[in-house]
């Protein structure tokens, strides 16, 4: 069967007089919009502009949840109380899923940012908090998680529909995880070498770790972070080498 994959981005994160990637470049590009909903990035007006394109795109909304960390671009881990955080995430696609009505558009999937995603792949008690939120507020909502983390399995087993994601420009280690922004070689910007990458990852689903070794991952969406210098360049690249190959680029959650 021909390959299909989804495409996202991490956009409506600018912040008052602070711009944060093209958006509306982006969403020409990609089929799913993982919208910032206020706790790291992104602002009201901001947010409703970036909601608006994506309705006119036919683009697919998610909510993009972090800690509250605006000061730290939501990349810093905290020690959340579980009922803090399933609050928090309540609270957070609560005020996206009401941006987006009044947009002409609904949210379909959450997807969690940052040091919330990297602790909740691993971290039992955490993921749970924001599983709870997603079946206290919405069942119906997808939730989107790193490939091959034991978070899927546990949102799979509540009863959630789950979304495998890989990222395009992103290094992993032999194991799966993604290589800590903190070493080099962790993010990639040679586009030609990122679209070859999910070429590979798409119609065959493996990509080579940082060591070389070759990883077996079944994603269900690429992300390509909108808030790259390159990202843009980048997203065409991914996009027009998967059409070239007969891969179609489609949202999970339309």
């Amino acid at each position: 069967m021909p390959a299909q994959i989804d495409l996202n981005s991490d956009l409506g994160e600018g912040f008052g007089a602070w711009k944060m990637g093209d958006d509306a470049a982006m969403l020409g590009i990609v089929s799913s919009a993982n919208i910032a909903c206020g706790f790291h990035a992104g602002d009201p007006r901001g947010i409703l502009t970036t909601l608006r394109e994506a309705a006119s795109r036919g683009v697919a909304v998610g909510a993009h949840v972090s800690y509250p960390d605006l000061a730290g671009f939501g990349r810093r881990p905290m020690d959340v109380a579980p009922e803090d955080l399933t609050a928090d995430v309540i609270y957070q696609i609560g005020a996206l899923q009401g941006l987006a009505r009044a947009a002409g558009t609904r949210v379909t999937y959450v997807k969690p940012h940052g040091a919330l995603y990297n602790t909740i792949a691993q971290d039992a008690g955490q993921a749970d908090a924001v599983i709870a939120a997603l079946l206290a507020l919405d069942p119906g909502l997808a939730l989107m998680g790193l490939a091959g983390a034991p978070i899927l399995a546990r949102a799979r087993a509540a009863g959630l529909r789950v979304v495998a994601e890989a990222f395009a420009d992103r290094a992993y280690t032999a194991t799966g995880a993604l290589v800590s922004r903190r070493d080099p070689g962790a993010v990639l910007h040679d586009p030609a070498q990122v679209a070859a990458r999910m070429l590979r990852l798409a119609t065959d689903g493996v990509i080579d770790a940082a060591d070389g070794t070759p990883l077996r991952l079944q994603a269900d969406s690429i992300c390509i972070h909108g808030d790259s210098p390159d990202a843009v360049a980048m997203a065409r690249q991914i996009r027009a080498t998967l059409l070239a190959h007969g891969v179609t680029i489609a949202p999970f959650a339309p």
